[in-house]
């Protein structure tokens, strides 16, 4: 894919937490074509130590970089103070252990358009131990979802967002811990008019970690994203209906995963994304959010 230059400010904004991946994040940053000038990396040191500082205060990079200090293992207050920093017409956001292709930036820009922000996809990559079922059933890898509404929320892990955009909001510390409060942020955008696009041809790959080649870990972070989409029923005032539509889905993808015992992709996959519904049941009868980091 051809992409011309593109003049354009863009904000890369990074959180990182004891990651020493982030040196690898910020060569594949460096290594962006299409792109003349006007990039700025800024980097939101997570930790209740500037651990990173030292770090990032070594690297002589391309791009000018700004190194903050944002305490303590809380991801939004790290995303806020990101935000707070940046300047520039797009906040472009990628996560300290991913990889960008080279067109990474530029074709976001090709793709967003007059829309508010460009969702693209993070592909998983499994080490050789993964087992089989991971690999085929891909449940690690991200994209943006289309809907009859179009694409209606999304994620930090690759995106591009006009900043104005974004106005004075600001991702929700209570759920800086649990996760899920790139997809509130998201949600709470879309319902306030912003309208997003996906953006396939803009790709950064992540390295799956050896603790989340698990079924229960899949399950945990799906049933921590039911309980993010939750809030959208309690907003509505629709906890009720919202039960009862859940816990129907919840029931279906149970047995649907009885009924695909044979098949061991297919009974994960099932089995999954019932861990979605039931997250949703639960925070609508007052589970408190998991924490996952």
């Amino acid at each position: 894919m051809h992409l011309p230059a593109v003049a354009a400010t863009i904000d890369v904004c990074i959180c990182t937490y004891r990651r020493d991946s982030l040196v690898r994040t910020l060569a594949s940053i460096d290594a962006q074509v299409g792109l003349a000038e006007g990039v700025r990396i800024l980097i939101a040191d997570n930790d209740e130590v500037p651990s990173a500082k030292a770090t990032v205060d070594a690297l002589a990079g391309r791009w000018p970089i700004r190194y903050l200090h944002a305490p303590a293992r809380n991801i939004s207050i790290a995303r806020n103070a990101l935000l707070e920093a940046s300047t520039a017409d797009f906040i472009a956001w990628i996560d300290d252990d991913e990889i960008a292709e080279p067109n990474w930036l530029a074709a976001l820009l090709a793709s967003i358009g007059d829309h508010d922000a460009a969702f693209g996809p993070v592909r998983a990559l499994y080490p050789a131990e993964a087992p089989d079922w991971i690999r085929t059933a891909d449940l690690h890898s991200t994209h943006a979802v289309e809907t009859a509404n179009g694409v209606v929320t999304g994620y930090t892990s690759n995106a591009l967002v006009r900043r104005a955009s974004v106005g004075r909001e600001r991702f929700l510390e209570t759920l800086g811990r649990s996760g899920g409060e790139d997809t509130e942020f998201f949600t709470r955008l879309f319902a306030q008019g912003r309208r997003f696009v996906a953006a396939p041809a803009a790709l950064v790959s992540e390295p799956t970690a050896q603790d989340r080649l698990s079924l229960r870990w899949l399950s945990h972070r799906a049933f921590r994203a039911g309980q993010t989409y939750a809030r959208a029923y309690i907003a509505a005032g629709r906890r009720g209906p919202g039960v009862v539509a859940a816990s129907a889905k919840a029931a279906a993808c149970i047995g649907l995963s009885v009924l695909f015992a044979w098949n061991g992709v297919a009974r994960r996959r099932f089995w999954v994304r019932g861990a979605l519904h039931r997250g949703v049941v639960a925070r609508l009868l007052g589970t408190p959010d998991l924490e996952l980091y």
